[in-house]
């Protein structure tokens, strides 16, 4: 049974930061891939970013210079530093991993989820 657990969200105002953590338990590799995405009321599940067990990055374009993800392999935890917020960015953040192939972007491409952490970013 893989479990992962996503904490670190809240509510802050416009420019201020959070940081993200999610830890995973279970059986799964700890240098799987490793994703976080985010889902606002109404709309699709997005990708916000990627990380490899080497260490490889990437993001979504609106997030690019303002989040960083990172791992500790040790400690089978990713985070998700999110610097300069805003309104647009409020909503759920998920983590992911059990990365099944094909395109890293796309939710469909995860096994396994969190429960999910609320990030309200007021104006």
């Amino acid at each position: 049974q893989v479990q992962l657990v996503e904490s670190g969200g809240g509510l802050v105002q416009a420019g201020g930061s959070l940081r993200l953590s999610c830890a995973v338990s279970g059986r799964t590799f700890s240098r799987d891939v490793r994703g976080w995405f985010r889902q606002a009321p109404g709309k699709e599940r997005e990708f916000v970013a990627v990380i490899w067990s080497g260490g490889n990055t990437d993001y979504a374009d609106s997030v690019k210079g303002r989040f960083t993800i990172s791992r500790d392999n040790a400690k089978n935890t990713v985070y998700l530093q999110m610097n300069s917020l805003k309104p647009e960015d409020t909503a759920v953040y998920y983590c992911a991993a059990g990365y099944a192939g094909r395109s890293y972007t796309s939710y469909n491409s995860y096994n396994y989820w969190g429960q999910g952490t609320q990030v309200t970013v007021s104006s």
